[in-house]
């Protein structure tokens, strides 16, 4: 079922109601911007994959991929009623969260007719207590009934490979991109993330073309930014 938040983002980037949930051929196109089709989507990029490929081919195609960054969660006791409580979530998101994506989406970005927009929001999460029987103690004890836009924090937009090395939101003091060359370690301690996590990055960073491969070393792949 669609959400609140869904609803809320096509909306933004439509001139009007009537340029949402457009059938173009055999796709149904979530927002029309003058000449540039909007596609949001707040699940997997994988599952709009072939089909932004698609479009591609003969339209110019934004494709807006939200990011939560902090999530409030508000607690009804049935769907649809009145939310007896509020608090903020511990979670918390961040841009580096896009690379989990891209991954999946290194086939289409980058493209001449594409641009990649990344808001990071606000939301608010709406929780009623779940009617299934939990049999195992990591079992959710609640649904989420809805998610609701509360703000967006900014706006970060993907058109070429080298914008890919902005997203690293690397310290002002972290010299590892301006290095030579540098591995999947040297990467993890700079945006310190596992280095799991920076090896993901690096696929999304080579198969994009951001950066190449040099060689390897006792360290692991040697990399070094795309002239």
């Amino acid at each position: 079922m669609e959400t609140t938040l869904h609803q809320q983002l096509k909306l933004r980037y439509a001139n009007d109601h009537s340029q949402t949930e457009v059938v173009m051929g055999r796709y149904r196109i979530d927002a029309v911007r003058d000449d540039e089709l909007v596609e949001v989507q707040c699940a997997s990029l994988s599952a709009i994959r072939d089909k932004c490929r698609d479009l591609l081919k003969r339209h110019r195609l934004r494709v807006v991929k939200p990011i939560v960054i902090r999530t409030r969660i508000a607690k009804t006791k049935k769907p649809g009623g009145v939310v007896t409580s509020r608090r903020m979530s511990p979670k918390r998101g961040r841009l580096l969260d896009l690379f989990e994506e891209l991954i999946y989406f290194t086939r289409v970005f980058p493209h001449e007719n594409l641009t990649v927009e990344v808001p990071l929001i606000h939301v608010e999460q709406l929780r009623s207590p779940s009617r299934k029987k939990r049999r195992r103690r990591w079992h959710k004890t609640h649904v989420v009934d809805d998610v609701k836009l509360e703000s967006v924090e900014r706006t970060v937009e993907l058109q070429r490979p080298s914008d890919l090395i902005g997203l690293l939101e690397l310290p002002r003091n972290a010299a590892m991109l301006r290095a030579d060359t540098f591995n999947t370690a040297d990467l993890a301690s700079a945006i310190d993330r596992p280095r799991y996590a920076a090896q993901q990055i690096a696929y999304v960073l080579r198969k994009t073309g951001a950066i190449e491969s040099t060689g390897r070393t006792r360290s692991g792949i040697v990399y070094r930014r795309s002239a």
